[in-house]
């Protein structure tokens, strides 16, 4: 049987009943067409799920009773990653906030490089830091986690790479690299990885990225578009690091 799963951002622990409304409300009645009776899951973000039923739906507001917390049926890998991404066109940029929260990413941080197609003022950065913000949520409710990943505004590549200075495992794509992207110690706990735009890093993002400790690792023999190379990279690390089999 499907669990469907709605993320909301009021307060959970402790309640026995919680009131959706606005965008939430809207997709349980609307879209979800959820009635009186209906089983349905919360979370908000803490690290905990919510059973409960529809009690009062409504178009703008849906009364649902909850049975009590309980602990995620998905665990988080046991690898962080924090994914540096060449900020994108829009349809591939949301494709990889999208697969990079079903494969278990833990911040997103949105690099604005050098070869960018998108350029974005004050107002359209944050008008997309919000529209991932919503794309991370849904992509959450889809594949059962828990603890979305947190989304970066975003920013100019120096600003990036200081943002991951503590991060112990600094990695590049870079093809040709001596090293394949999987060769990470057993039991790494963290890592970074940068991932260029469309038109790749240019040769002074790459020194830049080397003074910032990080290390140019291979991806195999072909060269493959930002999104693709996203997907299949981030698929390698947790492979590697065991949360995918």
């Amino acid at each position: 049987m499907r669990v469907i799963r709605v993320y909301t951002d009021v307060v959970l622990e402790g309640m026995d009943r919680a009131t959706l409304t606005g965008p939430a409300a809207r997709h349980v009645s609307r879209v979800l067409r959820l009635r009186a009776g209906d089983p349905v899951t919360l979370f908000n973000g803490d690290g905990w799920e919510y059973p409960g039923t529809v009690a009062a739906p409504r178009a703008d507001r849906v009364e649902v009773e909850l049975v009590g917390p309980r602990a995620p049926g998905l665990p988080e890998s046991p690898l962080a990653v924090t994914l540096l991404q060449g900020v994108a066109r829009a349809e591939r940029m949301d494709l990889v906030v999208q697969k990079a929260t079903e494969l278990g990413v833990a911040r997103i941080v949105p690099v604005l490089a050098g070869r960018s197609v998108v350029r974005l003022d004050e107002r359209q950065a944050q008008r997309r830091l919000e529209h991932w913000q919503a794309i991370v949520l849904s992509a959450c409710e889809q594949c059962g986690r828990s603890r979305p990943p947190a989304v970066a505004p975003p920013r100019g590549l120096d600003e990036s790479l200081a943002d991951v200075a503590g991060t112990p495992h600094r990695l590049v794509l870079a093809p040709g690299a001596p090293l394949p992207l999987a060769a990470l110690p057993a039991g790494a706990g963290q890592a970074a990885l940068l991932i260029g735009p469309e038109g790749g890093l240019t040769e002074a993002e790459r020194a830049a990225a080397a003074r910032a400790g990080f290390e140019p690792r291979a991806l195999g023999p072909r060269i493959l578009r930002t999104e693709t190379a996203a997907i299949v990279a981030l698929a390698v690390l947790q492979s590697a690091s065991g949360d995918l089999r």
